[in-house]
Formats: C-alpha cells, structure tokens, sequence
C-alpha cells in the first residue's frame, strides 16, 4: 500500500536554495509572507561568483549586507579594479572614471570581492531569522494547470501548495523551464571551469585575468580573486571540447590545471610552495531563457540566465532576478495572478541583459576575429565600456513598466548592432601574418 502524501500548504515556495533562492526567500518573507524553500542538500557547494561587478554592492544592501560591514568581517575584499595580465606586455587596468562618483552623477565606483561561503552563510542566517522554512528534499514533480502551477511534490512524498512559486533551482535543474518547456538561446560553447584556493603572503584589492591569447584560437583564460586579505581564488575556464582533448589524451584535471597555471610566473611561485591538493570542478554554458515568469511563478538565477563569468555579472543577475521577481509578486500579491505584460517585461529585461553581456563577450573577447585586429587590450576596452555603463543605467534607472523596458532594450540593442558591425567589419579585414594560417 502506497503511503500517504503528506500536504503542506504556505504563501509562497521557492525551489533552490542558493544565493537568488535565498534572496527571494528574505525579500518575500520580510514583506510577510509564509515562505518554505526547497533545497536538496543541507550545504549547496563551493559556489563560484567571487568577482562581484559594481551593481552589487547595493542589490547586497537590500539584503540586509552592506558592503563595508562584508569589508569589515573579511566577508569580502576590495575591488577597485580589474587587472589584464599576460606572458608578454605590461599588465592593463580596467578601473572606472573618479568623476562618476561626484556631483551631479553620485555614482558608488567601488565593488567588492566575496568570500562565497561565509556570504551564503550570512544569507542563510537571514533566510532563518526571517521565519523561513527551509526543507531538505529534491523535487521530484511540478504539478500544473495550463500555464499556473498548482503544487510542487518532493521524493519523499511531500506535496507543497502554495499561491506563488519562484524557481531558483540552477542551470543544470532549471525546474520550470524544463517543465514548461520554454525556449532558450544559448551564446558560445559548453564551458569547464576548475579551480582552487592559495594562502598568499598578501593580495591586492582587484581581480586579475590571465591570459595567453592566441591569433586562430577561442580564449581560455586565467582568474585570481581575493576573497580574503590572505585567500585568493584562481581558476581557470577553458572550453568543453578543449578539456576532452586534454583528458582523451591521458591528461588528470589536477595536471590541466597545474599545466595552465605554470604558463604565469606568478602561480609557477605558488606551485613550487604546496601542491595542488583539491580542486572544484564545475561545466557552464552561457544562456538565457524567454518566458521567465508566469501567471503565479517566476523563474530567477541561472535557472533564468547563464551569465559568463568573465562579465563578473553573475551575482547582480541572480540577485536582481530575485528582487525584481519578488517584488512582482508582492506587488500583485492581492491580486493572486501576474499580468501578462508585466510577466512579459520580466522576461524581456532578463534576455536582454543576459544576450547583452554573454554575446559582447563572445564577440569581442572570447573568439579571435575581433581582438586579432585589434588586441585583446583594445577589445576588452571596446566590451567593458558599454557593459559597465548599461549595468550603471540600468541601477539607476529601474526599467520595470513596458515603456521603459523597450527603451533600455533598445539600447542594448544599438550596442550589440555596433559589436555585431565590428565583427562583421574585422572578417572583412586582411588577415595579420600571425593569423594567416587560421
């Protein structure tokens, strides 16, 4: 005999419990409602997403975590910059201009790097505090009507009702986007990235990117992030396919990693101190899906978007996910349905976002086309502008109805027009003796 299902019924279900699933738990359950969270494992894992952009800093406020008390706990370190190092060259800085943060433009130009353990760990604090209950079981099925979902049911028997569900279930689960079937568009290939942690005499207060570019080859590149004054994180992304090539040819992930980071004096040093004892190993593919919120659910996170991580805009995406999701909700709580244009300038605003920084990077960055012609310097200048400005505008001027949704989107547009030109430009263009043989 089957045994029975055991019901529980609440204001509001949020599937995963990582950093946006625990942003949407303390937004929706501080403005009072009853908010149970589904979360799998009693710890998520080492997450990655240490190099934060300059539109965090107040997304982390709002949750009760401002940036100079993360500062103060050696929760986080300062970012005051983004360093491009390679073999040959002198490094180049990427720091934004001293007179945003003036009158009349008031704009906070410092950003942080985090500790991402102890950060989930203060957000899991706050989700507790917040009357949250939180239930370590694996969703094993979404039950529907039409287009609303009605209940959620867990492996071991638990069905969750509720009158709102937010899906923060990650990139590999992506619960309703896999239920509803909804469409997606994916930028650039499969990734890998591996990486590690080093006890360093002292770290400086910006991220480093090390990179080898070469004139016919996709980019892989190097990370060194100080999540602690004496913790810096370093890892490395290469592509899927470049690590099956690697590992057919016999190759251990601990000897790809190592073989990589030896290419750069400053790691060879680290290497030569202690051996590279554990390393975390996580697959990505950039991607963003449509149709992100419905009539009752709103998906936020990697579960809504993929950002690369090299855009540094991970973190702002799951967060401002889960606080412009959440407050959809809030706002039609009463109501107990989303509008359909308000469900679609969610969506609208999380493709956009998402197609503008993953497909800049690919473009400019990632592949050679551009960046032969004019140097990865000169390309990473050409990406970063635009990214750190539409980000800037985008903080300050919370596009949320429709018309201000198409405005921005518009302007995101003309942007990724003139990449596309510049692309299309540099094909046309005679080849370097360095790339002839591509």
């Amino acid at each position: 005999m089957a045994a029975a299902t055991a019901q529980f019924d609440c204001d509001a279900v949020v599937v995963g419990g990582g950093l946006a699933g625990r942003a949407a738990c303390i937004h929706l359950a501080r403005a009072g409602m009853k908010v149970t969270c589904l979360e799998p494992r009693t710890e998520v894992g080492q997450p990655v997403g240490e190099s934060l952009d300059w539109s965090s800093p107040d997304l982390l406020k709002a949750l009760g975590l401002p940036m100079e008390w993360l500062v103060s706990t050696s929760t986080a370190t300062w970012k005051r910059h983004v360093t491009l190092k390679m073999p040959s060259g002198e490094p180049e800085h990427y720091v934004p201009v001293p007179w945003l943060a003036r009158q009349p433009f008031n704009v906070e130009v410092r950003t942080i790097h985090v500790d991402r353990v102890r950060l989930d760990s203060e957000l899991m604090e706050a989700v507790v505090k917040s009357g949250v209950s939180v239930v370590h079981e694996k969703v094993s099925r979404v039950e529907s009507e039409g287009k609303r979902v009605t209940a959620i049911q867990t492996e071991s028997g638990q069905r969750f009702t509720a009158k709102w569900f937010v899906d923060a279930s990650g990139l590999g689960s992506a619960l309703l986007a896999r239920h509803f079937k909804l469409r997606s568009i994916e930028s650039g290939p499969a990734k890998v990235a591996i990486w590690t942690y080093f006890t360093v005499g002292e770290s400086i207060e910006g991220t480093t990117l090390y990179m080898e570019p070469r004139a016919c080859e996709y980019l892989d590149w190097v990370w060194e992030i100080p999540v602690q004054p004496n913790v810096v994180s370093v890892g490395y992304v290469i592509t899927g396919a470049g690590m099956k090539a690697k590992r057919d040819r016999g190759e251990s992930v601990d000897g790809i990693f190592r073989s990589q980071l030896e290419k750069f004096p400053r790691f060879a040093a680290l290497l030569a101190e202690r051996p590279v004892d554990e390393v975390n190993v996580r697959s990505f593919r950039a991607r963003a899906h449509f149709g992100t919120a419905g009539p009752n659910w709103v998906i936020v996170g990697e579960a809504a978007a993929m950002v690369d991580p090299i855009t540094s805009n991970g973190v702002t995406a799951a967060l401002r996910h889960a606080a412009e999701g959440c407050a959809l909700i809030l706002k039609n709580r009463e109501r107990g349905r989303l509008p359909w244009l308000a469900r679609f300038c969610y969506s609208a605003r999380v493709v956009y976002m998402a197609n503008f920084f993953n497909g800049g990077i690919e473009k400019l960055v990632y592949e050679p086309v551009v960046r032969t012609h004019i140097g990865l310097r000169h390309a990473g200048t050409v990406y970063i502008s635009p990214a750190w400005t539409m980000n800037l505008v985008y903080a300050r001027t919370k596009p949320r109805g429709m018309f201000s949704t198409a405005l921005f989107g518009l302007s995101l547009l003309f942007f990724r027009a003139a990449t596309w030109v510049v692309y299309q430009v540099c094909k046309l263009l005679p080849k370097s003796a360095e790339a002839t043989g591509c």
